[in-house]
C-alpha cells in the first residue's frame, strides 16, 4: 500500500499559495497580530505616500487591499509585503508631470497605466527568467538612491508643515522658497505639525512598538472634529470615497506612450532590485528557499491589481516587511489580515478620514523621508568601502540635483561601472613554496619562482576584453624582469571559468611572443568548458609534452622541470597527437 501524501504538501508544491502554505496552527495568532500591527502602522504611511505620488488619499488604501492579496496568493515569499512605496511614488511624481498636471484626473489615470505597464514588464521578465537583473543594482547604489529620494521627499513636505503652498522645482529650490516665506507660516498648522512630530518621535523613543503615526492620525481626526480645524485655517483631507474600489481599464493615449514607458521602466528597475533584495534577506534569515522569478509573477499580479483598481505602482517594501517580522509574522496570513482591516476602513471609516488635517500627512511623509536618508549605511560605506561610498553619494546627488528618474538610471550605470572596476582590478598572484613545502601565494613580482626557471601565475577572474591586457602584460613583465631566463610560465587557471573572443586572441598573441623568446606556457586545473575554449583558440601549447593541461601545480612542476620548451618543440608541420 502506497503511503499517503497530504493534500497540504500537494498544495505547497503548486505555483501559488507558496507564501501561505503549509499552515502552522501555532503560528496563526502571531500572524494575525502582525497583520493588525501592519494595518496600524501602514495605513497612515500609505496615505502619506499619496502626497508623494500626487494622487487622492484613498488610492493609498487601495495599494494595501487587492495588490496585497494578489501577492499573498501568487508570490513565493512568505515575508515580503507588497504595497505603496516612497521610491516608486517619487518616480511617478517626478516623471508623469511632463504630460499631465500633478493630481489631475488625467495624471491619476496615468499612474494606473504605469502600474499596468510595469505588470507587463514583470511578466516579460518572468518569461525570460530575468530575476538575476536584481543583482545589477548594487546595495551601495540603492543606499544612495534611497537617500536621495529621502532628501527629496522631506524637502518637499517642509512647506506643508508650516501651511505654505509648495513652490520650486527640486529639493534645493523647495527649501530655499520655504526659507524665503517662513514669515508667512500659518502658526496653527505649524503647531499641529510639531505636535505630530513629537508624538511620532516620542513613541519611537519611549515605546518603539507603539503606532505613533496611527496615534497622531486618530488624535488629530478627533481634534479636527471637535475644534473644526478647517475654520481655523488648517487644511483637511476632504471627502474620501468609501466602499470598494471600482474596476476599470487604465487608458493610454499615443502622445503619452513614451513617458509611460520611461516611468514604468524606472519603477520596474527599483521594484526588481528592492523586492528581490528584501525577499532574499528574509528568506535567508529563516533558512527558506527564495524564488526571485516566482516573486516576479506575484509582483506582476499585484501591479495589475493596482492598475485595475485605480491606484499606483506597488513594490516590495523593506520597512513594512520589517514591521511584520518584528511583530512576529512569518507568512502571508499577516498580510491578508491587514487587507481585511483595510476593507473595513474603506467600508465604514472613510468619513472620519475626511477630517484628517493635511499637515498631519505632511509630518508623516516628512518622517518617511528622514527615515529613508540612510546615514548609518552611508557612514558604513565611507568607513569600509570608500569607492562604493562615492557611488552612493553620486546616486544620491543625481536624485537631489536632477530628478528621481535620472537618479535610478545613474544608480544602475554606477553599479555596472563598479562591477566592471572590480572585474578589472582583480587579484593576481604568483605561487611559491614556503619552508614547510606548501604552496603560498605572493604579490606578482619577478623572481618569485615555483621551481628553477618556472613561474606559476594565478589569475583569479574570467578573462574578458577589459582585463586581458593586464593578464598579458603581467606575464610578459615576469619574463622580461627575471634575473635569469625563465623556461616555463604555468597559468593557474583555477578561477577562470570563461574566455571571450578578445581574450582568446590575446592568448594567441601571448603564446606566439613566448614562443619567440623560447618560453613555454602551460596551464593547470581548467574547467572543462574553458578547456574546450582554449583548445579552440589553440592558445596554450606545450609542444612535445604529453599533458598540456595539468591537474595540480605539483603535477605540472614534476612534468616540466626537466624539459626545455625549445628542445621539445616539434617541427612546424608536425601534427599534435
Amino acid at each position: 500500500m502506497k503511503p499517503m501524501v497530504s493534500t497540504q504538501t500537494h498544495l505547497h508544491r503548486m505555483p501559488f499559495l507558496r507564501g501561505l502554505l503549509p499552515v502552522n496552527p501555532a503560528q496563526l495568532p502571531h500572524d494575525v497580530i502582525a497583520g493588525i500591527t501592519l494595518a496600524a502602522l501602514g495605513i497612515p504611511e500609505v496615505m502619506g505616500y499619496t502626497k508623494i505620488s500626487g494622487t487622492p488619499t484613498v488610492t493609498g488604501l487601495y495599494t494595501i487591499l487587492l495588490p496585497l492579496i494578489a501577492f499573498a496568493l501568487i508570490g513565493a515569499s512568505r515575508q515580503l509585503v507588497v504595497a505603496a512605496d516612497s521610491a516608486t511614488a517619487a518616480i511617478l511624481a517626478g516623471t508623469l508631470t511632463a504630460v499631465a498636471a500633478l493630481g489631475s484626473k488625467e495624471y491619476v489615470a496615468l499612474t494606473s497605466t504605469v502600474a499596468l505597464t510595469v505588470a507587463a514588464m514583470l511578466v516579460v521578465a518572468r518569461i525570460f527568467r530575468l530575476g538575476f537583473l536584481a543583482d545589477f543594482l548594487s546595495r551601495s547604489a540603492l543606499i544612495g538612491f534611497l537617500t536621495g529620494v529621502g532628501v527629496q521627499v522631506a524637502a518637499g513636505e517642509l512647506a506643508g508643515l508650516i501651511g505654505l503652498a509648495k513652490e520650486g522645482h527640486g529639493p534645493i529650490m523647495q527649501v530655499a522658497t520655504v526659507l524665503q516665506r517662513v514669515t508667512e507660516a500659518n502658526m496653527a498648522t505649524t503647531a499641529l505639525s510639531l505636535a505630530v512630530l513629537v508624538v511620532i518621535l516620542g513613541c519611537k523613543r519611549i515605546a518603539p512598538r507603539a503606532p505613533g503615526a496611527l496615534i497622531a492620525v486618530i488624535g488629530s481626526i478627533a481634534a479636527s472634529a471637535v475644534f473644526n480645524f478647517s475654520a481655523h485655517g488648517i487644511a483637511v483631507t476632504g471627502e474620501v470615497p468609501g466602499g470598494l474600489p471600482s474596476l476599470y481599464l487604465p487608458p493610454l493615449h499615443a502622445n503619452e506612450i513614451n513617458q509611460v514607458l520611461i516611468t514604468a521602466a524606472s519603477c520596474f528597475i527599483v521594484i526588481i532590485a528592492q523586492s528581490a533584495a528584501t525577499a532574499r534577506a528574509y528568506a535567508n534569515r529563516y533558512n527558506e528557499k527564495g524564488d526571485d522569478n516566482a516573486d516576479i509573477i506575484g509582483l506582476a499580479a499585484a501591479n495589475a491589481a493596482a492598475a485595475f483598481t485605480g491606484t499606483f505602482v506597488v513594490n516590495g517594501s523593506p520597512t513594512k516587511t520589517e514591521i511584520v517580522d518584528d511583530a512576529g509574522g512569518r507568512t502571508q496570513v499577516a498580510h491578508l489580515t491587514t487587507a481585511v482591516i483595510v476593507l473595513l476602513v474603506l467600508l465604514f471609516l472613510t468619513k472620519p478620514l475626511s477630517l484628517l488635517p493635511a499637515p498631519v500627512l505632511s509630518a508623516i511623509v516628512f518622517m518617511i523621508g528622514v527615515k529613508l536618508v540612510d546615514v548609518k549605511g552611508m557612514t558604513e560605506l565611507f568607513r569600509m568601502q570608500r569607492d562604493e561610498f562615492v557611488v552612493a553619494l553620486l546616486a544620491a546627488g543625481v536624485v537631489v540635483l536632477v530628478d528621481v528618474m535620472h537618479g535610478i538610471l545613474a544608480a544602475v550605470v554606477l553599479s555596472l561601472i563598479a562591477h566592471a572596476r572590480h572585474s578589472y582590478r582583480l587579484r593576481t598572484r604568483v605561487l611559491t613554496r614556503n619552508p614547510a613545502g606548501r604552496w603560498v601565494s605572493q604579490p606578482v613580482a619577478p623572481d618569485v619562482l615555483a621551481a628553477p626557471g618556472i613561474v606559476v601565475y594565478r589569475f583569479e577572474a574570467d578573462l574578458f576584453y577589459a582585463n586581458t591586457g593586464r593578464f598579458s602584460d603581467e606575464i610578459l613583465k615576469l619574463v622580461n624582469e627575471a634575473s635569469s631566463p625563465l623556461r616555463w610560465v604555468i597559468v593557474d587557471a583555477t578561477e577562470i571559468n570563461n574566455i571571450d573572443y578578445t581574450a582568446g586572441k590575446t592568448l594567441l598573441q601571448l603564446g606566439a611572443e613566448l614562443d619567440r623568446r623560447g618560453v613555454g606556457i602551460a596551464a593547470i586545473a581548467i574547467p572543462t568548458g574553458v578547456l574546450r575554449e582554449i583548445e579552440r583558440y589553440k592558445a596554450l601549447r606545450t609542444r612535445g609534452v604529453h599533458h598540456e593541461i595539468f591537474a595540480t601545480v605539483d603535477i605540472a612542476i614534476d612534468a616540466l622541470q626537466d624539459i626545455s620548451p625549445a628542445a621539445s618543440a616539434p617541427p612546424p608541420d608536425a601534427k599534435k597527437e
